[in-house]
């Protein structure tokens, strides 16, 4: 159908700008002190795109629908600061792994929402596989690599707060706002700027920008470019992504995706060793997620045939 056509081509999209983004980040990111301005730059490129090249695609049906809306960028705001001071003083393949007992909260928390999550032991079991595999990934990571341990905690419950807000906005089966996607987009970047150049201001980077722009190789700035246009592509995409689906699925799909960047840490950047153990936890993470997969599939196939026998039947 087409909305099983939109929902992989949403998904496939992000999955593609999140790994790119996460490794331009990475390979970017450690040389340059002023990290946070990496976000100050992002949101204002992305608010001046959507401003310039998108305003024919911007609706707000209502003040209140802005004001609900508003509630997310906090979140918004903060899941971008943690994850770049996250990086920041941890490796990529920590904040990927910690993050996969997120899953687990908001399964339980969209219990609860209008339109319960169906959930199934399948759904379960996957998602205990892939703590187990992050669980095995962990316990051979260096002590050094521990440093960010906070940030990277602390990342994983913005995220999760994030998430469960904008499918409870997103979704026309809950609680929807009258706002088209671009228009969410703009309003995640555009107010999102204040609070994200206040913190670049308390740490003392727009002071130090000059000095820093004056290091910046080529390379250095053809990175930033990168990162902004990325960047601008996932606040679209991951929008469009999660009014299609829940917020554990959501969650299950960008851990698992993320063994790619862990691969190209190890491989690509040459930036880590993996240990054989590290290898089949990995592994085991990346088989969960698609064991998920699969165990929604069969769900929202089983209540495709229960919406259809009343009407079998009464023909």
């Amino acid at each position: 159908t087409d909305g099983a056509h939109a929902d992989c081509g949403g998904q496939h999209l992000l999955l593609l700008c999140v790994s790119r983004n996460a490794v331009v980040q990475q390979v970017c990111g450690p040389r340059l002190p002023a990290g946070v301005l990496l976000g100050v730059d992002a949101a204002s490129f992305a608010a001046t795109c959507l401003s310039v090249f998108a305003f024919p695609y911007i609706h707000v049906g209502s003040v209140k629908d802005l004001l609900r809306w508003c509630m997310v960028v906090p979140f918004y705001c903060g899941m971008l600061l943690t994850s770049i001071l996250a990086l920041k003083t941890a490796p990529m393949s920590l904040v990927i792994v910690l993050r996969n007992s997120s899953p687990l909260c908001t399964l339980l928390i969209e219990r609860f929402y209008p339109e319960p999550l169906r959930i199934s032991g399948y759904m379960l079991g996957s998602i205990f596989l892939m703590i187990v595999g992050a669980m095995m990934y962990v316990s051979e990571l260096p002590s050094k690599s521990w440093q960010g341990i906070g940030w990277v905690f602390l990342n994983s419950i913005i995220a999760v707060v994030d998430r469960l807000l904008q499918r409870l906005l997103l979704s026309k089966d809950q609680c929807p706002v009258d706002i088209s996607k671009t228009g969410v987009t703009l309003i995640n970047n555009l107010v999102g700027m204040l609070p994200v150049g206040l913190a670049a201001y308390a740490k003392g980077e727009i002071a130090k920008l000059p000095s820093v722009y004056a290091t910046l190789n080529q390379w250095d700035k053809f990175y930033i470019a990168m990162s902004c246009v990325i960047g601008l592509t996932i606040s679209y995409t991951s929008i469009w992504a999660q009014s299609l689906i829940s917020a554990t699925s959501f969650l299950v799909m960008i851990n698992a995706n993320k063994f790619v960047i862990i691969g190209i840490e190890a491989c690509g950047l040459h930036s880590k060793a993996l240990t054989w153990f590290q290898i089949w936890g990995a592994s085991l993470t990346v088989l969960g997620g698609i064991l998920y997969g699969k165990a929604r599939q069969w769900i929202e196939q089983e209540a495709e045939r229960q919406a259809l026998l009343p009407k079998a039947l009464g023909h």
